[in-house]
């Protein structure tokens, strides 16, 4: 196997770095979305701390902004799952990603929509999703009455997966709340999509954002196959390494990979942050400790404290009028600095979610 060995830690400084998490970044919420490719945002709120953790200067109004001015979307892409998109973003991956909606309907819901005309469907929700945004009850209703034979959730799904639905505000909305309700991104952004952008394009900027990276790395954050073929392809224009396991990693000439020494300072991760969904080995940030918790029946991940980059401990919040409590878990014993460097660090992380006012509350429980 060819290639410079990269050990876990470097692998580990490489991927913080990368995902703005090394330092906090200067960059708006808009520029860390397009470096990031879009923030995995199928919970209402809870993304917001996605880009606190990241970004030196970012009030959770500011990221509400960009849903309200219609700059950014969530809308339905890798792995099928919500993320928050650039306006731009959302036009342009979808097509790459289609195959990965599709292939998710066709494994749910395939038996029943058996006989329906796709197309025709298609074409009677746009009619409708263009009067007005429309939750999925409300869609299956609508479409049941040209299909009354057929399963209104499944048409409702079919809808989801052959036509790019933006779930519009006042949902996921800092500070507000309202229904599911969607409509096609074309109808809400007022414009068609430009030319499909390619597949090498979308994994060169996963390994931007990502790298470096495996081909079966780039396979799970996408939901992508067959993607070996794409980096045969992209092969002399990248740098082969390899991870101490021996497989092989690539990577863009130029990108930065830090020196494993490099200090990482402590992180709050939401539940369904980027960095612990996107990678087929996980073992450059999860530990055993945080993966043997991460099993659980409602498929809710629990949010993750990175000390020294990698995972060591679980945190819950309490936020309620003029207080705010947050609770830290921590795997194993912490030096005197790395909680002192947590408790800064939660009560920032309180101030943003419950506002300057608030009285914060860090506490560290269980071994310190």
């Amino acid at each position: 196997m060819h290639g410079k060995l990269l050990s876990r830690r470097a692998l580990n400084r490489a991927t913080l770095h990368r995902q703005l998490l090394l330092r906090r970044s200067d960059r708006t919420p808009v520029e860390a979305l397009e470096h990031l490719v879009g923030m995995q945002a199928q919970t209402t709120h809870t993304w917001y701390v996605g880009f606190w953790t990241r970004l030196r200067d970012c009030p959770p109004e500011a990221v509400a902004e960009l849903l309200t001015d219609r700059r950014a979307v969530r809308v339905a892409l890798m792995r099928s799952t919500i993320h928050l998109v650039t306006a731009a973003d959302a036009l342009a991956l979808r097509p790459v990603l289609q195959p990965v909606v599709e292939r998710g309907l066709t494994q749910t819901y395939g038996r029943r929509l058996t006989g329906v005309d796709r197309d025709e469907v298609v074409a009677t929700a746009r009619e409708l999703l263009d009067e007005r945004p429309l939750t999925f009850g409300q869609l299956g209703k609508a479409l049941a009455r040209h299909w009354p034979e057929h399963d209104p959730e499944a048409l409702a799904q079919a809808v989801r997966a052959l036509v790019p639905l933006v779930q519009v505000p006042p949902r996921g909305v800092w500070g507000r709340s309202g229904l599911a309700a969607h409509q096609s991104v074309e109808k809400w952004l007022g414009q068609l999509p430009p030319p499909a952008g390619s597949v090498d394009d979308l994994v060169l900027r996963y390994l931007a954002a990502f790298g470096p990276a495996t081909v079966r790395d780039v396979q799970v954050w996408s939901g992508l196959t067959r993607l070996a073929e794409v980096l045969e392809r992209l092969r002399p224009s990248l740098v082969p390494l390899r991870d101490e396991t021996g497989a092989e990693l690539f990577d863009l000439p130029d990108a930065v990979r830090p020196d494993p020494d490099v200090p990482a300072a402590p992180r709050f991760l939401y539940d369904f942050d980027n960095l612990l969904l996107s990678y087929a080995d996980r073992s450059r940030v999860l530990t055993e400790e945080f993966r043997s918790r991460s099993v659980t029946r409602n498929g809710q991940l629990p949010r993750a404290v990175l000390v020294d980059g990698f995972t060591a401990g679980t945190w819950t919040t309490v936020v309620e009028r003029g207080s705010a409590l947050l609770t830290v878990e921590p795997f194993a014993r912490l030096s005197a600095a790395d909680a002192a460097a947590l408790e800064v660090e939660g009560a920032d992380l309180l101030r943003f979610l419950a506002g300057d006012d608030c009285s914060p509350e860090v506490r560290i429980v269980g071994p310190r």
